[in-house]
């Protein structure tokens, strides 16, 4: 038998006010898309900014639906769409503002594993880390250098 350690090294920020500004200005934009959320069901809306290679922001927010798998989370709404419309352009940094619409949510909310799934397979498309940035309605805000960072085992194109 042979034991493997798996760590993960996450930047945590107190608030908003210690990150750079650019980074705070993509935050911003992830506030202002998660105001567009449809989640009458869950109550919980998530809001998501994408910064690309050529300079362009895609934001997502998630949609719910009364078919409850039907609907889709923020982070996969951005992402798939800069993939439709930016097929060949890096995804360099993202977004993540989360939390309840019926209590106020303090913690850094994480992408959930369907997420974290989806954005692997832009991070092993284009070869390069994408930086993420997530956090509740206010409160801390956790920095991770990449997806693979969050998903370490990741199941991926070469087992296929």
């Amino acid at each position: 038998m042979k034991e493997i350690k798996i760590e993960t090294l996450l930047n945590v920020y107190e608030t908003l006010d210690e990150l750079p500004k650019d980074v705070v200005d993509l935050m911003t934009r992830a506030m202002e898309a998660r105001e567009k959320s449809y989640s009458p069901y869950s109550n919980f809306s998530v809001g998501t900014a994408l910064l690309l290679e050529n300079n362009e922001i895609i934001t997502g927010s998630n949609q719910e639906n009364a078919s409850y798998p039907s609907g889709l989370c923020a982070e996969r709404t951005a992402i798939f769409y800069a993939g439709s419309q930016f097929p060949d352009v890096t995804i360099k940094r993202m977004a993540i503002i989360a939390g309840s619409r019926v209590k106020t949510t303090d913690q850094p909310i994480p992408p959930c594993g369907a997420c974290r799934q989806s954005i692997a397979e832009y991070e092993i498309k284009q070869d390069a880390p994408i930086e993420i940035y997530f956090m509740g309605e206010k409160g801390k805000v956790v920095r991770s250098h990449s997806l693979a960072n969050l998903l370490p085992l990741v199941f991926d194109k070469t087992v296929l």
